[in-house]
């Protein structure tokens, strides 16, 4: 029998959480080793080329405002490892039918003499909203982008905005888009400008808790920019690899977790596939909280295994990388200089698409999230030709490869409206549709990429209701993944607090 390997901590999965959760335990001095069933690192934040030779396509994720605003890598030397953050020169825009778009620069002011071209005095109302909450955003960053509960950055946020715009803060987080966008705005162009934004969780925009996922993601294009890696998502994962071995940390890819063992209610170890024995005190878990309880088994007490299996995931998702033989020819010439794209007209159109999937229906229009990183990173593609990719929420009836395919040449169709000429540029593609994705990394659970829906109650209590949502009831295991608080997006909070939390109580039990 062959003998167990002892170390201080496993971390199973090398997504962004992953290795987040692992920095953490070897800066406080652990032997850890990252477990990866991939034979390759990066979990959703991995590149390659997918089309053709010499065109770099971010496989799953591409933009990372999240990342650039963190917290945790911002306690990282990740620059001396090779990361190099991308801005566009404008962050986000939204093409209308009459050709213009409202865009997100990272100046305020820029953003709203944009949107006052666009409508007298939508500009002016958004700067003024907009104002107080960067002036707090150390307080903001430091409540939306904490672990839970939130209470240090909470205290934080009261103090910078006061008891009247803390009340005003805990409104916005209860109110939706459409009323913010009602009190804001009185054009057409800077309502659609907020609902895309909005559309990047799944939480419809008429609907509680919508406002603030559209609001947030506006106000991280203002502090922290919505930049790309230089080179290709990768990079990120590789500065994050790269800065864990310099601390003692190692990583094994294809070495998937197969069982975790567990002795009298707390962690023993895990055993991978090819029957490898790991013996360790405390093991992290970057995976789907579903995924979790399957390595566990019947160790699990039942009771929390019932209110863990209620945990709810969001819409599927189709996937298109383009290589082109030059940059996207849009209407608006905002758009030509946006490293995002929303590609769904007007806000009434935006929400179509939300009520026609949850309904069950393909929509005819579908709405899209576009990048074009070659804009602003040449490297991503050989001279003069560009990448671009889009996704798009789809219904259940998108499922296999032919309603896939069908729904891809939508999607091109939308682009098309807006950017006429687009198709004659494509010179490859390549499709990930719902089955694809969750192929590709098992955390997209049927093709979600946020890791759980965004639906108000499960933001809050992720995965669910505890004072401290990383714990199970196994001493020692601890989920550290986007499906725990505060959630997906690429800020490493989840994993970098659950390991916090393990060697807290380590401490604790070692006192």
């Amino acid at each position: 029998m062959t003998t167990a390997q002892r170390v201080d901590a496993i971390v199973v999965g090398s997504g962004p959480n992953g290795l987040a959760a692992a920095i953490r335990l070897a800066r406080a001095g652990r032997e850890v080793v990252i477990l990866e069933a991939q034979p390759r690192l990066g979990g959703a934040v991995v590149s390659q080329e997918l089309t053709l030779p010499g065109f770099v396509a971010d496989t799953f994720s591409s933009v990372y405002p999240a990342a650039a605003a963190s917290p945790v890598f911002r306690r990282m030397p990740l620059e001396r490892h090779g990361l190099t953050w991308v801005h566009p020169a404008i962050a986000m825009a939204h093409p209308m039918p009459d050709g213009r778009a409202g865009a997100l620069y990272r100046d305020l002011e820029r953003t709203a003499a944009n949107l006052d071209d666009l409508q007298p005095g939508d500009g002016r109302a958004w700067a003024a909203w907009a104002g107080p909450y960067l002036d707090a955003f150390e307080a903001l960053r430091a409540t939306m982008l904490g672990g839970f509960p939130p209470v240090a950055g909470g205290a934080r946020l009261v103090t910078a905005l006061g008891i009247g715009g803390t009340l005003e803060f805990a409104r916005l987080l209860l109110t939706s888009a459409d009323q913010l966008a009602t009190d804001l705005f009185t054009g057409p162009h800077a309502r659609a400008w907020l609902f895309g934004s909005v559309l990047h969780g799944d939480v419809p925009a008429e609907e509680s808790g919508s406002a603030i996922a559209g609001s947030y993601l506006q106000l991280l294009g203002h502090a922290a920019g919505w930049p790309s890696p230089r080179g290709g998502a990768g990079n990120l994962t590789g500065a994050l690899a790269s800065y864990l071995r310099t601390l003692g940390g190692e990583i094994q890819l294809e070495s998937r977790v197969d069982r975790i063992v567990t002795a009298r209610g707390r962690v023993a170890g895990v055993i991978t596939a090819d029957g490898t024995r790991w013996r360790t005190p405390i093991v992290i878990a970057d995976t789907s909280p579903h995924a979790m309880l399957q390595l566990v088994g019947d160790a699990m007490p039942s009771e929390y295994a019932t209110r863990l299996r209620r945990f709810r995931y969001g819409p599927r998702t189709v996937k298109v990388d383009w290589a082109l033989d030059g940059p996207t020819p849009w209407t608006a010439p905002e758009a030509r200089l946006a490293g995002t794209v929303h590609v769904g007209g007007e806000a009434e159109a935006v929400t179509a698409q939300t009520t026609a999937v949850r309904r069950g229906e393909i929509p005819e229009r579908p709405f899209l999230l576009f990048g074009q990183q070659s804009v602003a990173d040449p490297t991503r593609a050989p001279t003069g030709k560009h990448t671009a990719w889009a996704y798009t929420r789809v219904p259940s009836a998108v499922a296999g490869p032919e309603a896939v395919t069908a729904h891809v040449e939508r999607m091109t169709d939308q682009v098309e409206r807006f950017a006429p000429g687009f198709r004659d540029l494509v010179l490859a593609r390549h499709v990930q549709g719902p089955q694809a994705l969750e192929d590709g990394n098992v955390n997209l659970v049927g093709g979600d990429v946020g890791g759980g829906t965004y639906r108000l109650d499960q933001t809050v209590f992720r995965p669910l209701p505890a004072l401290v949502p990383y714990a199970t009831p196994i001493r020692g295991l601890w989920l550290g993944s986007a499906s725990a608080f505060p959630g997906g997006a690429v800020h490493g909070v989840p994993g970098w607090t659950a390991a916090s939390y393990a060697l807290a109580r380590t401490r604790v039990t070692a006192s």
